[in-house]
């Protein structure tokens, strides 16, 4: 049986419905990690379900780092108006400042990364590995995870949060627009560091 202090706990902590908090309360058997897991599946799929929607609202938040030498604008868009002004948005496009000024990606995501940009990583990595006596397809695998390295340093969607290193700002985006309800996109950043 679920309690409703664990109900209001586990709301407290993430935000969520309470009528989901509940059901995934019940579903782990008063549980709550498994809850929690549960709760972060649910905001999966309907990050999944909401992608497809519009983004026609949204801010435009402004990070200066405390010793006036760091700088970042983000573009971050949401579906409505009502939203955009929420404490929950306003707060997820500050973590994205921070996390912009913080690790300074190239680039919102890994689409966006020129292929001439990746051709120059791969011929660098093989530079680095030409006298190397391991077989071709470990060198290959070797290339290409530390290619795949490169995408996630230089993407910010696919960086680890750097307040909680288990998730990637994509998953930060995620928890975000399943609490929320809408549909939520970072279009473009700039940062700027003397």
């Amino acid at each position: 049986m679920v309690t409703i202090e664990q109900i209001k706990q586990l709301r407290e902590e993430t935000g969520v419905a309470v009528a989901e908090v509940k059901k995934a309360l019940e579903q782990a058997n008063g549980d709550f990690e498994k809850a929690r897991d549960l709760l972060r599946i649910l905001g999966k799929k309907v990050f999944d379900k909401k992608t497809s929607r519009e983004t026609k609202s949204g801010l435009v938040d402004v990070y200066l780092h405390s010793n006036a030498k760091t700088g970042v604008m983000l573009d971050i868009r949401c579906e409505t108006d009502f939203v955009a002004k929420s404490p929950d948005f306003k707060t997820l496009a500050h973590e994205i400042c921070l996390q912009i000024a913080a690790l300074k990606p190239l680039y919102v995501a890994e689409s966006e990364i020129p292929a001439e940009v990746l051709e120059k990583e791969i011929l660098i990595y093989k530079e680095q590995n030409k006298d190397s006596a391991k077989p071709a397809k470990i060198l290959e695998q070797i290339i290409e995870g530390k290619v795949n390295k490169y995408k996630e340093e230089i993407c910010l969607m696919s960086q680890k949060w750097i307040k909680d290193d288990s998730k990637t700002i994509k998953n930060l985006v995620e928890d975000a627009v399943g609490k929320i309800g809408e549909n939520i996109e970072v279009k473009r950043f700039a940062r700027y560091e003397i």
